[in-house]
């Protein structure tokens, strides 16, 4: 407190209230190839209905990646998804001019920054609000009072498009900066019905400043970039097509607005998918390095592919260190490989680096795409990270997600390979998690390795987990201790906020014992000197178990059980 200069009596608060936070444990992340939605920009989807409406239905280029994100859904709500693009692509966006201008509309913050306004041609215009071929199913088209009689959508409005009362209070009623916009889905690609009409704009205004009754703009501009799940303004239409008056975009006045010599009507075109190449893929999953800005705890990692799966343990999983990677071998490993599958899976895991930050399983499954009625081979990390939400949901991070109790994987026809027991050892030693199908039990997840290659208690799932969430959580508390003093009492309030939390999962079963040390003993001077504070937290991991044994033993009738126990 600061020192008074005259008698008075000054208050101040002193919080000592700090505790360890709760940690997000569930939250997983993607990245993968889409039909639609916004790239290189990260979004939270909670279910698959939103999947599909925000980024497109699978086809037979990434179903592999997008049931890999649906089938984590199926287990949790909490994934953030980005969409990977091909920047390279010769025509990339759709557009309506009549030039057949290309752009690349990457996300809404892209459009907003670099590209409306820089496109203009015949009818200038319209583009799709992201990039892809889906987006040429679109049809856009505006009508004004000069233009509305005749119009083949006059029907869907209730009537002309006139005057707004925002530009009539501003002493003109004869302004004509009324208008309406439709968009359709031409092609019926988004709808599955040619023609369906999917946003309407009615009465929206051609003045910069306009507002409607409840005070929001009523720019048309404005209005469709709030508003349309669709299609981006890029630039008014060419005055070629338009009578005298003011120019669109210019503040209401005295002046008529210009008003269309007819309805201007464009398909879109040009719309490309190019092809997404691995390192635009891992050029992704960088919008997760920063584990400051994105908190994610399960990394998904879709198709079976090394290079990816390189990626994301190396560059994700292992710097920021508070996540898991789940990776699947490649479909060519286990699909259609009689009676090698097991070597190959071992061959592809002896591939990749060993950390306890990963995770692999054995394969694919076979489901069912009600999207295009056919069976299709999924990878099963998807499903493997879905079990750990699962894990969470039912009990915490720290138990196992494998086994009859929390591991048993929904939506499977069948296995691309169910291992055998000789092939299940093969698989364990190397570090890859069988995932095994058992008449009437279902099919399984029967394993609970990481990929560290060393024995250590961090080969085990359960283990790795539960160090994440300690250190995530009592470093988050830790950091209220910075720039305070390296005295006994700040010493002390670290102990005492640490140890409560580590019974606390003591008492659910994460660890068997622990032991806090924060005082003179790890803080020495030259620590103290160094602007330094020591904390070490000594843990005893709760494990799982991967190994029984049952012994039956036949004794005589007339022996006791006293006289054996014990000595077979």
């Amino acid at each position: 407190m600061a020192f008074q200069l005259s008698a008075g009596v000054n208050v101040s608060e002193i919080d000592l209230t700090t505790v360890i936070p709760s940690v997000a444990t569930s939250t997983g992340a993607f990245v993968g190839p889409f039909a639609w939605g916004p790239c290189s920009e990260v979004t939270t989807i909670s279910d698959e209905v939103r999947l599909v409406n925000t980024f497109g239905k699978p086809d037979s280029t990434n179903y592999e990646y997008w049931f890999s994100a649906a089938n984590f859904l199926a287990y949790g709500n909490n994934l953030k998804v980005v969409r990977a693009v091909d920047t390279a692509a010769a025509t990339r966006s759709n557009n309506a001019t009549a030039n057949g201008t290309t752009i690349l509309i990457k996300n809404t913050d892209d459009w907003t920054a670099n590209q409306q306004g820089n496109a203009a041609g015949a009818y200038g215009g319209w583009a799709a609000r992201f990039p892809g071929a889906l987006g040429n199913s679109l049809k856009v088209s505006v009508a004004d009072g000069g233009s509305y009689a005749g119009w083949a959508y006059a029907s869907q409005f209730t009537t002309t498009p006139n005057t707004s009362s925002y530009v009539a209070n501003k002493g003109n009623s004869n302004a004509n900066d009324e208008m309406h916009i439709i968009v359709v889905d031409e092609d019926g690609l988004f709808s599955g019905t040619a023609g369906t009409v999917l946003e309407k704009y009615a009465f929206v205004s051609k003045a910069s400043d306009a507002k409607d009754d409840s005070g929001n703009s009523n720019y048309y501009k404005n209005v469709v970039a709030a508003q349309s799940q669709y299609i981006h303004w890029l630039s008014h239409p060419d005055s070629a097509n338009m009578g005298s008056g003011t120019s669109w975009g210019s503040t209401a006045n005295s002046s008529a607005f210009k008003t269309l010599t007819s309805a201007q009507t464009a398909s879109f075109a040009n719309g490309a998918d190019g092809t997404i190449s691995t390192s635009q893929i891992t050029s992704g999953w960088d919008l997760f390095k920063n584990a400051e800005a994105v908190d994610i705890s399960l990394a998904v990692t879709g198709t079976g592919n090394s290079t990816i799966a390189t990626y994301v343990i190396s560059n994700i999983a292992e710097t920021r260190k508070d996540c898991v990677a789940f990776i699947s071998p490649t479909k060519a490993s286990v699909v259609n490989n009689p009676g090698s599958e097991a070597a190959a899976a071992v061959a592809f895991r002896n591939g990749l680096t060993s950390s306890s930050y990963a995770v692999i399983d054995s394969g694919y499954k076979y489901q069912y795409d009600k999207y295009a009625d056919l069976y299709r081979w999924v990878p099963l990390n998807g499903d493997i990270a879905g079990l750990c939400v699962r894990t969470d949901n039912e009990r915490d991070p720290w138990f196992s997600p494998g086994g009859l109790n929390r591991g048993v994987i929904k939506n499977v026809v069948k296995l691309a390979w169910n291992p055998t027991k000789t092939e299940r050892d093969t698989l364990y030693v190397a570090g890859i998690n069988p995932v095994v199908s058992f008449p009437g039990e279902g099919t399984v997840l029967f394993g609970d390795k990481t990929m560290l290659a060393k024995p250590s208690a961090f080969d085990r799932i359960n283990v790795r987990r539960l160090f994440i969430v300690l250190e995530k959580a009592i470093s988050r508390a830790a950091r209220f201790s910075l720039f305070e003093f390296n005295d006994q009492f700040t010493r002390a309030q670290f102990v005492s906020i640490v140890e409560p939390f580590l019974r606390d999962v003591q008492g659910r079963r994460g660890i068997t014992d622990f032991k806090v040390v924060c005082d003179d003993t790890n803080n020495t001077s030259q620590v103290i000197d160094s602007n330094q504070f020591v904390g070490d937290i000594y843990i005893k991991p709760a494990r799982s178990i991967n190994f029984i044994q049952l012994n039956f033993v036949a004794v005589r009738s007339g022996v006791s059980f006293n006289e054996v126990v014990g000595s077979v």
